[in-house]
């Protein structure tokens, strides 16, 4: 079905691939490319007639949006190596590396998280996150290395998932940071939206759909213009520990989004996760030691 969007007035004057890109993200369309795309497949028409690219909307306009269906797809299986800390009949810990994307999106197919965990565990997989993330409970961005639980089961999933929700599961990353942070301890308490025009970023905004976003911040260790720090999440947004920390003036060593590019690459790391097993009722705690680039880093500093 089509799908239909007013221009308000606030908008009045924006690039109409802006504005879409701000307004069809529920429709699964999420990146000014992809809106940029509709417009050069005439898939969005103004009175009759396709959209330009180069048009700038008016208050009152009424586009019309035709957004293709997705091709249908599913995860299969891969013989890809996996550093599991841990594995019962429930759940795995799994010490992601850095570079591996979790699950499958566009532009990466194959060659996940996702494909490397079918072909381990074969259907033992929990079918709550659809054909493309089974299993996947939280996730960690391609560049960040560590910790992540994957559940094997449904109830597991659903446990699993209600404490990400009420916060009782803990996960803590280290992360190299940029320039000297001043405070010992502290707490970033800043909401979080996605970029109103770059829609592969996050930013800090109070913009009403803004979603609350808290990170604890403790210094490790101050080394040569730049602060090793412990970063823990109450909350988990996208991108949440390296928009904070870009925001506060220290982004994270190698982030090329929110900072500048290093050669030693994204240095953050899910150190600790801890959780209650979801069969059992146990406490678990799993530890990650940094990867040796991101030690070498360190050392280097000191």
């Amino acid at each position: 079905m089509p799908v239909s969007i007013v221009v308000p007035e606030s908008a009045h004057g924006q690039r109409v691939d802006v504005f879409l890109a701000q307004n069809l993200e529920s429709h699964g369309v999420t990146t000014r490319s992809g809106v940029q795309r509709l417009l050069s497949d005439d898939n969005v028409v103004l009175e009759g007639k396709s959209v330009q690219k180069n048009y700038r909307v008016s208050m009152g306009d009424v586009l019309i949006c035709q957004i293709p269906a997705p091709a249908p797809y599913e995860a299969a299986a891969e013989d890809i190596p996996l550093d599991i800390q841990h594995e019962d009949d429930h759940l795995l810990v799994v010490n992601k590396p850095r570079g591996l994307v979790v699950h499958p999106a566009a532009g990466n197919y194959d060659g996940t998280l996702v494909n490397a965990l079918l072909f381990h565990c074969g259907g033992s997989l929990s079918g709550i996150g659809g054909v493309l993330r089974p299993g996947i409970v939280h996730r960690l961005d391609k560049g960040t290395s560590g910790l992540m639980v994957v559940a094997k089961n449904d109830i597991a999933h659903q446990k699993l998932a209600s404490q990400l929700a009420d916060r009782t599961m803990g996960r803590v990353y280290n992360a190299l940071c940029l320039g000297e942070v001043k405070q010992e301890k502290f707490c970033i308490d800043l909401p979080i939206s996605r970029h109103p025009v770059d829609r592969k970023k996050m930013t800090v905004t109070t913009a009403p759909h803004a979603k609350n976003a808290i990170t604890y911040i403790e210094v490790l260790e101050r080394l040569r213009r730049h602060t090793l720090v412990s970063a823990t999440l109450e909350t988990g947004r996208t991108h949440q520990i390296r928009v904070h920390l870009s925001h506060i003036g220290h982004p994270v060593v190698g982030d090329e989004v929110y900072g500048r590019r290093a050669d030693d690459g994204l240095l953050l790391h899910s150190t600790k996760i801890e959780f209650i097993h979801p069969a059992t009722g146990k406490p678990m705690t799993f530890h990650a030691p940094w990867p040796d680039y991101f030690q070498k880093a360190v050392e280097n500093l000191r």
